[in-house]
């Protein structure tokens, strides 16, 4: 097993932080991502909101919260109106409906540069490890554990896993733009 073999786990979990971080943002159409993870205090401690409440989508527009608990009520509405998210609860005592308003121009060019900045944050963690392995391939060839050949071989499998790892970025990219800008 190559020393990428064993680090490629962290390239990986680079992607999987990417998707998350893109899946709760906003972008006109309902998504449960984006207040799944609201952060609720629930009974003195801060507690995710899908571990107080069914969250569902009944269509495009709209995100159905129905907390199993209904004391909790007034605490959801609070962590929502209190969130960066924008969006006004309704609740009717038995669940709290959000709408999702539709997107201004202007407002999902912000978040096209929003979603710019978190796919840099991604390509500087791919960049971070490529460095790292990098660094290890270095020590392993002055301590004699691998002959020039190897470490050279080595890097340039690296590289091919790195630009790999930046494609699948772009993909993401593109296509988390692309839900973005479609009206």
């Amino acid at each position: 097993m190559t020393i990428i073999d064993e680090k490629k786990f962290k390239f990986d979990n680079a992607i999987a932080h990417l998707k998350s971080e893109l899946e709760s943002i906003r972008t006109g159409r309902a998504n449960p991502a984006l207040v799944e993870n609201l952060l609720v205090d629930y009974y003195g401690s801060k507690t995710p909101l899908q571990q107080l409440a069914s969250i569902s989508t009944p269509d495009s527009q709209l995100i159905l919260i129905q907390p199993w608990d209904k004391a909790c009520m007034k605490d959801v509405e609070r962590a929502i109106h209190n969130s960066e998210l924008g969006l006004s609860p309704i609740s009717d005592g038995n669940a709290i409906r959000l709408p999702i308003p539709s997107l201004t121009e202007e407002r999902r060019k912000e978040i096209v540069k929003l979603v710019h900045q978190k796919i840099e944050a991604a390509h500087i963690s791919i960049r971070t490890i490529r460095e790292e392995i990098w660094k290890t391939l270095k020590d392993k060839k002055t301590a004699g554990e691998i002959s020039e050949d190897e470490m050279f071989l080595q890097q340039k499998n690296l590289q091919k896993v790195v630009e790999d790892y930046n494609n699948l970025i772009k993909e993401i990219s593109e296509e988390k733009e692309k839900e973005v800008m479609t009206i």
